[in-house]
């Protein structure tokens, strides 16, 4: 005879076979728009601009503006969201639209995961793809809740992303699938 789990023992359901999650940073906006500011300005200074007066110190203007608002505009449109991915080998990071930087870390690099209930950009110095010696890299878009992988040459990887407690179970259920290192099957 079949036993069946009774109401004392409920079983799990699997978790899903692949994971995405997501977060957004809406300020980073603003300061998208404030490169897009520097970058029209100096196409104004170069459009509008009596060039009789001083070419030297208006193009040295012009360039300055363009090349710092270009910098300000690519530097936030790569960190206003970040895309999470876990299946069943690794999870992989994409940043902003066009999926730059990206990060992919394989499971059997993985030692553990935590959920960081409070993450602040204050804690990385700032937005952004991060690190620090003592705390590891991480990618911060928004402060919040994190997923907090530790890897097994002792550094840790941080992302900000939504529903980090679903993506850390998924995780541990993945590393608990694993065989433990040393243990293999023999060669033919």
């Amino acid at each position: 005879m079949k036993e069946h789990p009774g109401p004392e023992s409920p079983v799990a359901p699997p978790p899903p076979e692949t994971w995405n999650g997501r977060a957004t940073n809406r300020v980073q906006w603003l300061l998208a728009a404030v490169g897009a500011a520097c970058v029209a300005l100096g196409v104004e200074l170069a459009v509008d601009s009596s060039w009789n007066s001083g070419p030297v110190a208006l193009l040295m203007s012009v360039v300055g503006c363009v090349a710092a608002g270009l910098l300000i505009l690519f530097g936030t449109l790569a960190f206003v969201h970040v895309a999470v991915s876990v299946d069943e080998e690794c999870l992989e990071v994409r940043c902003g639209h066009m999926g730059l930087p990206r990060r992919r870390i394989e499971f059997a690099q993985v030692v553990d995961a935590d959920f960081a209930p409070r993450v602040t950009p204050r804690q990385w110095g700032g937005w952004g793809y991060r690190w620090r010696p003592e705390m590891g890299t991480a990618v911060v878009v928004r402060r919040g809740e994190a997923l907090v992988l530790k890897l097994g040459d002792g550094r840790t990887f941080t992302v900000t992303v939504d529903d980090a407690e679903s993506a850390v179970r998924i995780i541990r259920h993945r590393l608990a699938l694993l065989p433990a290192p040393g243990t293999g099957t023999a060669g033919a």
